[in-house]
């Protein structure tokens, strides 16, 4: 079975940093591309980063682009989020996909999803 675990996230004071993590298990994600997303309450769900299989290519949304970091590390199947300068706009659940064979910024290709794991940012 399949699974994606998160973790990572906590409360952070604005202009701090977390670093969230997802742990892919029951099948290999290396050649896949996976992604992270985003949702705060009483709003939809929306794309923060996504990286390619070899991690030579990443695509962030504009609300993060300079502030937030995606990686991974195909040897743990994890990707990680590096979260800077953090923004109280930035408190949401934090989710991590995989299993998409393109870079994606929907939430279409993706087939597998993580629980989340929640960031909250006071100011």
């Amino acid at each position: 079975q399949v699974q994606l675990v998160e973790s990572g996230g906590g409360l952070v004071q604005a202009g701090g940093s977390l670093t969230l993590s997802c742990a892919a298990s029951g099948r290999t994600f290396s050649s896949y591309a996976m992604g992270w997303f985003r949702q705060a309450p009483g709003k939809e769900r929306e794309f923060v980063a996504a990286i390619r299989w070899s991690g030579d290519n990443t695509y962030y949304a504009d609300s993060v682009k300079g502030r937030f970091t995606i990686s991974r590390d195909n040897a743990k199947n994890t990707v990680y989020l590096q979260m800077n300068s953090l923004k109280p706009e930035d408190t949401a659940v934090y989710y991590c996909a995989g299993g998409s064979t393109v870079v994606a910024a929907t939430p279409w290709p993706y087939n597998y999803w993580g629980q989340g794991t929640q960031v909250t940012v006071s100011s």
